[in-house]
């Protein structure tokens, strides 16, 4: 018979969930206090705990860790009101495997949480997160701060909370909001991204709440909004921080009531969708600097996930070029003086440029060799030793930018005269990555001559500051 110990300092919670798991076959034991559980711990055995996180005498995150401790295989569930959701993500953080919140607002969804952590819980989350992050182009790899944070996201992904992604840029924000959608129950629902970053104030607002026929110039017909087309599904909102203040305002009341109005319209509309919000920039600093509210901060900050650069978890560069071969079915292998360069570089674009550099050395090297070497890695992987998180544009200096010129001058008349398939996606993005560096390069080059005074750099270069701010932000 599996054994339950309950730890609750209310008898209603109690006398409920006793009541509950002994119609169920289980054997229950109740504790109302965290002496009553220290009282009983040398002879107690239990097969799942439920634990409140706030008692008279003791904190829940306490009774969790010394209930490890004691006993490690036993399945642990945190209790919790909405006000301590904060402290529940703690207690998985500690090893709880999954918390609730009370009042309980569903029975069945209970009995079904209970039921399967206790019959299915041998069976390992690790294959079905992986599994789905296969599926999704999610990169994981080996280092542990990654699959903590994989592990995290997949328990929070089934509550319906907002989550605030935090990394650089390139680093897989919006693939671990995809990862968040598709692991909960809202998957089957759309899943819509937005770069606050990249559209103007006004655009950007009509893209979020829609507009009516005629609310501005151009609105020649009247629209949805991502508010509403994304209805019970999940929107995840890049950049966050690039939003202006009106709009800003806006989200919040949005996000705190589930209401927005279309422009041009007066009519309130109802919206049921989760909020992913991400941004490369310290938030809490923008927050200080009054350039971001902080009320929108804690509605969106309810849960956080940071992820780490690639620079911080090199030991998986080898990984995940061969997971890019196997994958493109490319019999091809990277020479150990290529992985040597490849692991001594600073990598600011974190995953996307990895995926960049390798896309490009295997279009090159295909029909050539069977073996990439350095030869077939581009120049900044060899002029550029950078030890920060900056790109190779960011040093303004001409000697720096001007190998990158001729080498992607060279790769793309390369790239021209090749007689064989050519992906133009790929290309494109080359001259994405071009359009970037050189835009970059023009900012910082300019920043420099007016001594450090951004709003006379916009001006000089007829761009807003918003824009140069973007520009500098943006990593290929």
């Amino acid at each position: 018979m599996k054994e339950v110990l309950i730890i609750d300092d209310e008898p209603e919670i109690r006398h409920f969930l006793s009541y509950l798991l002994s119609q169920k076959g289980y054997r229950v034991t109740l504790c109302k206090s965290g002496r009553d559980f220290e009282q009983l711990l040398p002879e107690l055995t239990a097969d799942l705990a439920m634990i409140d996180v706030k008692l008279p005498d003791a904190s829940g995150l306490d009774i969790l860790k010394q209930l490890k401790q004691a006993m490690p295989h036993c399945i642990t569930i945190i209790m919790t009101g909405y006000s301590t959701v904060k402290t529940a993500v703690e207690a998985i953080k500690l090893g709880a495997n999954d918390y609730i919140e009370k009042p309980f607002d569903s029975i069945d969804e209970l009995e079904a949480l209970l039921d399967h952590l206790l019959n299915h819980h041998r069976m390992p989350y690790g294959h079905e997160i992986h599994l789905l992050a296969d599926e999704l182009g999610l990169m994981v790899g080996e280092s542990k701060e990654m699959h903590q944070l994989l592990t995290l996201a997949y328990k929070i992904a089934g509550k319906n909370i907002n989550v605030l992604i935090e990394g650089e840029t390139g680093s897989g924000k919006d693939i671990l909001a995809k990862f968040i959608h598709h692991a909960s129950h809202r998957s089957k629902y759309p899943f819509i991204a937005i770069n606050c970053g990249a559209l103007s104030e006004t655009l950007l607002e009509s893209e979020l709440f829609g507009h009516e026929k005629g609310a501005f110039t151009g609105a020649y017909k009247e629209r949805k909004g991502v508010f509403e087309i994304a209805d019970k599904g999940t929107l995840f909102l890049d950049e966050i921080a690039e939003a202006s203040p009106s709009t800003q305002v806006k989200l919040l009341r949005t996000i705190e009531t589930g209401e927005y109005m279309r422009i041009g319209d007066e009519a309130l509309r109802r919206t049921n969708t989760r909020i992913i919000a991400a941004s490369h920039a310290d938030l809490a600093a923008a927050v200080k600097e009054n350039t971001f509210r902080e009320d929108l901060l804690y509605r969106l900050d309810v849960v956080k996930l940071t992820i780490p650069p690639l620079r911080e978890r090199k030991q998986d560069i080898p990984l995940f070029l061969n997971h890019f071969l196997k994958m493109h079915n490319a019999s091809l292998s990277f020479s150990d003086e290529a992985i040597e360069q490849l692991m001594k570089y600073a990598w600011p674009g974190n995953i996307r440029e990895l995926l960049n550099v390798i896309k490009r050395a295997v279009t090159l090297a295909e029909d050539e060799t069977v073996t990439i070497t350095p030869h077939y890695l581009p120049e900044k992987i060899h002029v550029y030793s950078p030890v920060s998180a900056e790109s190779p544009a960011d040093t303004g200096e001409a000697s720096v930018l001007e190998p990158y010129l001729e080498q992607w001058t060279e790769e793309m008349l390369r790239l021209w005269k090749n007689e064989r398939e050519i992906i133009l996606d790929d290309v494109l993005l080359h001259v994405k990555e071009l359009e970037v560096e050189v835009g970059k390069a023009l900012v910082t080059k300019t920043i420099k001559e007016t001594m450090g005074n951004r709003k006379a750099a916009a001006e000089k270069l007829k761009i807003s500051t918003r824009q140069l701010r973007y520009l500098l932000s943006e990593k290929n």
